[in-house]
């Protein structure tokens, strides 16, 4: 039997570069080796936009599009939608019950939000409890592991606690103890040179127009100690180059950098060659795209299919959970 993985994504917008260079190409790695749950996190997304929920819907279907051209396969992961299956909604009740309020506060990314989001108001039982809930994704399917970046580590070891206080208080293993899956991800910065994010709205997106992607490219921070053409690059720091590192072919990638060190090339030619490049790379997957726009019943079978599957494994995770809990 193949251990189980289980991951998702809040639908609060278009996906992204990073999006596919971290989370997406992981994916359709480990689906070749696991057996993997890839769930729309809806419900997550209210967690810090509640107060405007008129795009979920737009983003969730848009983010089941750019799976699927990203190489997730429905015959090797389980694809579905959170809020279709509300047994996750209702462990996490259960384990609402048990989870210390110290647990929560503590939680780093819970502070650090607080300080980043201000114009939002964040100060809800669903944002301070999110933690929580994820720990009810996660544990539903009984998942051996969950991939994730360094920084989320403490929402993992969070969930193994709750686990661990589930199964002392009822007297019963219910749930084990998941384990990260931590994985190297390429290091794609915004065109300003801060993390990708539609929050910073610095990012460039998987369905970008070839139009688009050129006049984002153009605008992309370079090296800044570079003033003029004649001075001397330095493409190890400059954010235009780590994209030619995953774009442009190995040959042209080491001229470009012998060619920036000795002057010989300048940033508005280095940035117009990676744009071309990068529009190259994305075609097949905007391919893909456009497939699944326009066969929407198709990917709606695929994640109903999903959904049907989940389901059948939460049902009888949570009837162990109630029967351990006596309810």
């Amino acid at each position: 039997m193949k251990k189980r993985v289980l991951s998702g994504m809040r639908p609060t917008g278009k996906l992204h570069l990073g999006n596919l260079h971290g989370a997406l190409a992981n994916w359709k790695k480990l689906q070749e080796d696991y057996e993997c749950y890839f769930f729309v996190a809806d419900w997550h997304a209210l967690t810090s936009d509640y107060q405007d929920t008129s795009h979920v819907q737009e983003y969730i279907w848009e983010m089941l599009i750019d799976w699927l051209a990203a190489g997730l396969d429905p015959q090797k992961a389980t694809i579905f939608i959170q809020s279709k299956v509300p047994e996750h909604a209702e462990l996490h009740l259960l384990f609402s019950m048990i989870t210390p309020l110290p647990w929560l506060e503590r939680n780093p990314t819970y502070k650090e939000q607080k300080k980043q989001l201000i114009e939002k108001d964040l100060n809800t039982y669903g944002f301070l409890g999110y933690p929580v809930l994820q720990a009810a994704d996660i544990l539903i399917y009984k998942a051996h592991f969950v991939p994730v970046g360094i920084d989320q580590l403490p929402h993992i070891e969070l969930t193994r606690e709750i686990a661990r206080r589930f199964n002392y208080l009822y007297k019963k293993e219910v749930f084990p103890l998941p384990e990260p899956l931590l994985a190297e991800v390429p290091k794609l910065l915004g065109i300003d040179g801060r993390k990708m994010s539609k929050s910073y709205n610095n990012a460039i997106y998987l369905s970008d127009s070839p139009e688009e992607i050129r006049k984002k490219v153009s605008q992309m921070f370079t090296d800044k100690s570079r003033l003029r053409k004649r001075d001397p690059g330095h493409p190890d720091i400059c954010n235009v180059f780590s994209f030619h590192k995953i774009y442009t072919a190995a040959e042209q990638v080491a001229e470009i950098e012998r060619d920036c060190k000795a002057a010989k090339i300048g940033c508005v030619e280095c940035k117009k060659i990676m744009a071309e490049n990068l529009i190259a790379g994305l075609r097949p997957h905007q391919e893909r795209r456009a497939y699944y726009k326009s066969h929407m019943d198709e990917l709606k079978d695929i994640v109903a299919a999903g959904i049907k599957k989940a389901q059948a494994v939460a049902r009888q995770t949570l009837e162990e959970a109630k029967a351990a809990v006596g309810i």
